[in-house]
């Protein structure tokens, strides 16, 4: 796909978010929509995988350490047909499989996760196993910056680094804000970049929420025989102009009216990109 499609596409998918999380009446609005270009540039561009090779041994993994943004993921998962998209209808009902964090309950996803810090160990072991087992596979995952606080990340990127695990890219999803305000007053976790590099990462900082700039940088080769951090910066919210940049956006449900409006503003963003 062309980085025109993969916009319309990603657009179309904070649209099918929007649209699940105000029927269900549950969901993390803000961080769905800050990460969508992120996993659209992922699933529909990067990734060695799909539903036929999901079983694949030498398919690439994801995994979603930022698991509290389920939705957008279900939406990707199902418009690339690793299940079909009626089924989220069901999301967060009783006895729905699709529930409220990842879990490998459901097709296309790699490991149970939701719970902040385990990401990033969960994907040093694959990479580990997968250097130790000669398999050709590329792992990724996808942290929040609020997560940074756990100290499980950064013992997970002392392994990575110390294994020089080049098969492995972690991305932060740099919105400088989790549920309880801004991550800088929460618990400051910065210089990201600097820290990650003392710990043994090659780090790459780019505009998250830039299609051309995600796909160039995550399909691009690492020669640098350490594990990768790319630091997107992104918008929480993005796409809907009273959610961008909102900490009380990170989970919650719109009314009726910001319903509609949002409606709006998504449907006039996938037009305009439609006639460009």
């Amino acid at each position: 796909m062309d980085t025109k499609s993969l916009e319309l596409k990603a657009a179309e998918m904070r649209l099918a978010t929007w649209k699940m999380i105000y029927q269900a009446k549950t969901g993390h609005t803000g961080s769905d929509l800050s990460c969508a270009d992120i996993l659209v540039a992922l699933y529909h561009q990067v990734l060695k995988q799909t539903p036929e090779t999901f079983s694949d041994p030498d398919r690439d993994r994801y995994i979603q350490s930022k698991g509290h943004a389920v939705e957008i993921l279900y939406n990707v998962l199902a418009d690339r047909g690793y299940f079909p998209k009626s089924d989220l209808v069901s999301y967060s009902q009783f006895n729905s499989p699709y529930i409220g964090h990842p879990t490998n309950h459901i097709n296309g996803i790699e490991m149970n996760t939701g719970s902040l810090g385990h990401g990033l160990g969960l994907s040093v072991g694959i990479a580990l196993a997968g250097k130790i087992n000669h398999r050709d596979y590329h792992v990724y995952t996808l942290m929040g910056d609020g997560e940074q606080a756990e100290g499980s990340v950064w013992e997970a990127a002392m392994a990575a680094g110390n294994y020089h695990l080049d098969n492995l890219t972690a991305i932060i999803d740099h919105n400088r804000l989790q549920i309880s305000g801004p991550t800088t007053q929460v618990m400051n976790s910065e210089p990201l970049a600097e820290k990650y590099v003392a710990f043994g990462f090659d780090v790459v900082e780019i505009n998250g929420n830039n299609m051309s700039e995600l796909v160039e940088t995550l399909s691009s080769p690492n020669p640098t025989k350490k594990p990768r951090l790319i630091l997107a910066d992104t918008i929480k919210g993005r796409g809907i102009s009273f959610a961008e940049g909102k900490a009380n956006w990170h989970h919650k449900v719109p009314t009726e009216d910001e319903f509609n409006q949002g409606v709006n503003e998504l449907e006039l963003t996938i037009g305009g990109l439609k006639n460009e």
